[in-house]
């Protein structure tokens, strides 16, 4: 509580700071800015874009409006979808010590979650500042406008919260209901119940996204509109940055915590009697589904709202842009039907091919589902796209802007398949590692997974150049795209990223299986159902079971191995997004530079020497990151396993005590906030410092920013899927626990979670967050550098850039775990 007390008081005189540099800004920028002549907008002003009248034109003979208000429909029944889910979930059989288990796990996440609510409010802080400062002080504004941005932020905000908060109880529910279904011997219960909890959150997500921003389209006048994207798209980013890298920090503290003790104490996996096992369980709810549920729904919002600005600030005809905006939302309500009916379609295959099946593959279904939903997506495509624009420019637009989204929609299958390659139980990959590590331990086992992890970084890289050039050279050929709208190529760009996105319920759906495959292991553990007292007479006489406990834990573990795959599928697809849809974020910002591409272009150029220098810059923010996520996790997992090894009680005990289990919840989440405030408040102030510097300068980092975060991200993301599955075929395939070929591979996965769970992962949302955070900042810089005080912009660039590194610094030597070795 002490840590957390100075952390208030740091961020206070942080914030005190930030407000005395800044007061007196607005007052010498705005008493010798240039003004502009009412009425006309700064060019690239995202915040002065106004919506077109949507009902002044129709599209493909369909009222606007009327298509846009199906819309709303649709999303209202895919929430309902989720709901239903959720009840159903809530009402499957299982056993009261099973639930028990279930019910802890979702306390101590309740815990967190609130926590890390107070937490992000004080962040919301320092995004009101620079928004009033912007908008309401320089930009001279409206109070009601500001306020408009204000709400829009902590709408956002509220959205990707309370998404995470959905995503948790969902998955707590289904833990407990597949580790009892494991009882009866069938595998296929265990493999229905996390995939209909995962597509519950990812209707729910979606659909909710996608209601709030028909809200603003529909019934927001068009004028305002704007400024509630913009408020919106960054109180979503900051919300989803906080929740994905403090979580990715707490689960792998955990994680690494209870791993430890089986190397230690020769003990089982999730032995009930490890006190770290509760957390790590709070842990893969926090990281696995808090981060990912909050990441998905930013995603989702953020790319969304980079393409409406583009088609606001690239396309000059406003029945065209009509047309654009109706389109895109049009195909992202078409996506969501398309993503349930094929969860429907596989389903019923599924249960008719392994209903009674004794044995089945868990990947199988789920790759099926991943390529039926992406099959029916681009059929979809092209339907509807025909139906609504076949009349756009010269008649070939229809198919041309289809072909594009189908580049980001067939990555959303063919990159998982790729990443299997490299984390599959069956990939050689892994293989190789736990071949490696059967003579070289520990050593050979990581040297290998580094070995995955960089091949998989060049063949993905390879798989996006590959579909973005195809999205290039359609959106190059003939003259249509062109006579329409500025940069083509950019919005080509911004179409892959929505294609990712397309099977965004199913996307999600996958990625959340493992959390609950996961959980299930180990509450099957935690409940001592094995050891209660007449229990397979109970549980005969109560749900008429013939209980297999070997056969359960068995499918349980193997059914985790196809969580650990699929869940390592999911990251590249949001790292891809994030790097591509940054694309046309950093367009909007050249726009506005550039005077709409009529001035400065010779500054995007690497003779520009600040330019070029930013390119430079990016990358040491990407590698410091990486170190200061990572050194968290180290420093808490410290802490941890020095708890738990001083606690834990191994003789007269079957579980370890409450009291035990919540104090390691408890040092996961101060070392995770610790973390997460070091890291924030580095990408804060960096990008305000490096904004001020010189405008070029920062176009330069954002760029070099998303393709070193993408590249890094790739690479730890499969290097730590490979290392995690395979310490798991040594447990299942091999059945070597407790030898020191496990212990080996043990060693690979402690290195390989916060790889995959936390560095890798939260690049997406530090890459979209300093982007779109960018937006406001470069204007922020312009607008201060031309009056007389331009001078001004050095000093505060300097000042901002000195506060960062006060916080890189900090996330090093502030989180040591402390002295020298004796």
């Amino acid at each position: 509580m002490r840590s957390m007390r100075e952390m208030s008081r740091a961020l206070s005189r942080a914030l005190t700071c930030v407000v005395l540099m800044m007061v007196l800004m607005p007052a010498m920028a705005l008493a010798q800015a240039p003004q502009e002549p009412a009425g006309e907008p700064r060019a690239g002003g995202e915040v002065n874009l106004v919506l077109p009248d949507l009902s002044s034109v129709d599209v493909g003979g369909y009222s606007s409006r009327g298509l846009l208000m199906i819309g709303l429909g649709v999303s209202a029944l895919g929430m309902l979808f989720g709901l239903v889910i959720l009840t159903q979930l809530k009402n499957l059989p299982v056993h009261r010590s099973m639930r028990e288990i279930s019910e802890l796990i979702y306390e101590t996440c309740k815990t967190y979650l609130q926590t890390q609510g107070k937490f992000i409010a004080l962040l919301e802080i320092f995004i009101a500042a620079v928004i009033v400062l912007y908008f309401g002080v320089l930009s001279g504004l409206e109070p009601l406008r500001v306020g408009i941005i204000l709400l829009f932020s902590v709408v956002g905000i509220l959205g990707s919260y309370g998404v995470a908060w959905f995503g948790i109880r969902v998955n707590t529910y289904a833990n407990s209901r597949t580790a009892f279904a494991s009882l009866e011997g069938r595998p296929y219960p265990v493999y229905a119940i996390p995939l209909k909890a995962g597509m519950s959150i990812g209707m729910l997500l979606i659909s909710v996204e996608l209601l709030i921003m028909l809200f603003i389209l529909l019934f927001i006048p068009g004028d305002y509109a704007g400024p509630c994207f913009i408020g919106f798209a960054i109180g979503e980013s900051l919300g989803a940055a906080a929740l994905r890298i403090a979580g990715g920090i707490f689960t792998k503290i955990a994680d690494i915590g209870s791993d430890l003790m089986k190397i230690v104490f020769n003990i089982k996996e999730d032995d009930a009697r490890n006190p770290g096992v509760i957390a790590d369980c709070t842990g893969d709810n926090a990281g696995d589904s808090v981060g990912p549920s909050a990441d998905g729904f930013e995603t989702y919002g953020v790319t969304g709202v980079a393409l409406i600005t583009f088609i606001l600030l690239a396309v000059k005809d406003p029945s065209i842009q009509v047309k654009l905006l109706v389109w895109i939302f049009v195909m992202r309500v078409m996506m969501i039907i398309a993503s349930a009916g094929s969860y429907l379609v596989n389903e019923a295959i599924a249960k008719a091919r392994y209903g009674n099946a004794s044995k089945m593959n868990f990947e199988a279904p789920l790759t099926q589902l991943v390529w039926l939903t992406s099959i029916v997506s681009v059929v979809a495509t092209y339907f509807v796209s025909h139906a609504l624009i076949a009349d756009l420019g010269d008649g070939t637009l229809w198919w041309k802007l289809s072909t594009i989204i189908t580049c980001g929609t067939l990555a959303g299958a063919i990159i998982p398949e790729l990443v299997k390659i490299f984390t599959s139980v069956e990939s050689s990959h892994v293989h190789e590692v736990v071949t490696s590590s059967k003579e070289g331990g520990p050593s050979l086992n990581i040297l290998s997974g580094l070995v995955a992890g960089n091949f998989s970084a060049y063949w993905l890289g390879l798989v996006i150049v590959a579909l973005m050039s195809i999205a290039f050279f359609v959106s190059d050929s003939g003259v249509s795209m062109s006579d329409i709208m500025l940069a083509p190529a950019v919005f080509a760009f911004g179409l892959v990223a929505f294609g990712f996105l397309g099977m965004g319920p199913v996307t999600i759906a996958v990625d959340s299986y493992g959390p609950v495959t996961d959980n299930a292991q180990s509450v099957y553990e935690l409940s001592v159902i094995e050891s209660l007292p007449g229990i397979e007479q109970e549980l005969k006489k109560d749900f008429g079971l013939n209980v297999q406990f070997g056969k359960a834990k068995e499918m349980l573990e193997e059914n985790d191995g196809a969580g650990n795959t699929f869940k390592a599928t999911a990251k590249p697809v949001l790292i891809g997004t994030a790097v591509v849809g940054a694309t046309t974020m950093i367009f909007s910002i050249i726009m506005e530079l550039t005077l709409g591409l009529t001035q400065n272009l010779d500054k995007l150029s690497l003779l520009h020497a600040p330019f070029l220098l930013g390119l430079v810059t990016g990358g040491s923010t990407i590698y410091w990151f990486t170190g200061a996520s990572m050194q968290a996790v180290t420093t808490g997992a410290y802490r941890a396993v020095e708890f738990i090894k001083a606690n834990i009680k191994l003789d007269g005990v079957k579980a370890a005590s409450v009291e035990d289990s919540k104090k390691v919840v408890e040092i996961c989440t101060l070392y995770a906030q610790k973390g997460m405030f070091n890291i924030f408040l580095t990408v804060f102030f960096a990008t305000l410092g490096f904004a001020f510097v010189e405008s070029f300068f920062f176009i330069g980092y954002l760029i070099s920013i998303a393709l070193f975060g993408l590249y890094q991200a790739v690479f730890m993301a499969n290097a730590g899927g490979a290392w995690d599955n395979a310490k798991k075929i040594v447990e299942t395939e091999l059945k070597m626990k407790n030898t020191p070929l496990h212990a080996a591979t043990v060693v690979g996965d402690t290195v390989g979670d916060p790889f995959k769970d936390t560095s890798s992962v939260a690049l997406n949302p530090v890459i979209k967050f300093t982007t779109l955070f960018g937006l406001l900042a470069v204007s922020l810089a312009e607008g201060l550098r031309h009056g007389e005080y331009a001078g001004i912009t050095g000093i505060l660039a300097g000042v901002f850039i000195l506060i960062s590194m006060v916080f890189v610094y900090r996330s090093f030597y502030g989180m040591r775990i402390g002295g020298k070795v004796h």
